[in-house]
């Protein structure tokens, strides 16, 4: 299975997976160059963090083994292929409770910004065949797949 691993040390907060994750996700169709970075409809799934010592820290899903998410949604809208081990979320069973973004450990779980109903979450890209497009635009890839064993 496949994950998304992050050397921190590497990230140098330019945010550019960010941007390509709202490229990757955006509400209409074009280019980076007019992807709309105002419009809440075309939320990144990721962030960086600015630490206390002045460090970058990427986060993004990190898709678990015992996700916690998926063990506190009540409705069944997120659940773990076994599969690819991706923690997918399906929206139409979301009964906006948000139990899955107060129980994600590491915090990225977010309600989104454009209606306040709905989970905003990473999902490995799943619509595209070259995989997170987060990983394809980080310029000093600090984002990068690994294979892990289950």
């Amino acid at each position: 299975m496949k994950r998304i691993m992050i050397d921190t040390a590497e990230c140098g907060g330019c945010k550019s997976c960010a941007i390509a994750c709202m490229q990757a996700h955006r509400c209409d169709t074009g280019d980076v160059y007019s992807l709309d970075l105002s419009d809440p409809r075309n939320e990144s799934r990721n962030y960086i963090l600015l630490g206390g010592g002045g460090e970058y820290i990427p986060l993004f899903c990190r898709h678990c083994d015992s996700p916690e998410c998926v063990m506190s949604c009540m409705s069944g809208a997120m659940a773990k292929d076994e599969k690819t081990g991706y923690v997918l979320y399906d929206v139409d069973k979301c009964g906006a409770c948000f139990m899955c973004v107060m129980s994600c450990p590491f915090g990225v779980l977010k309600p989104d910004l454009a209606t306040g109903s709905k989970v905003i979450k990473c999902d490995f890209c799943s619509h595209d065949p070259d995989g997170p497009n987060c990983i394809r635009n980080c310029p000093k890839h600090a984002i990068y797949v690994k294979e892990v064993a289950l």
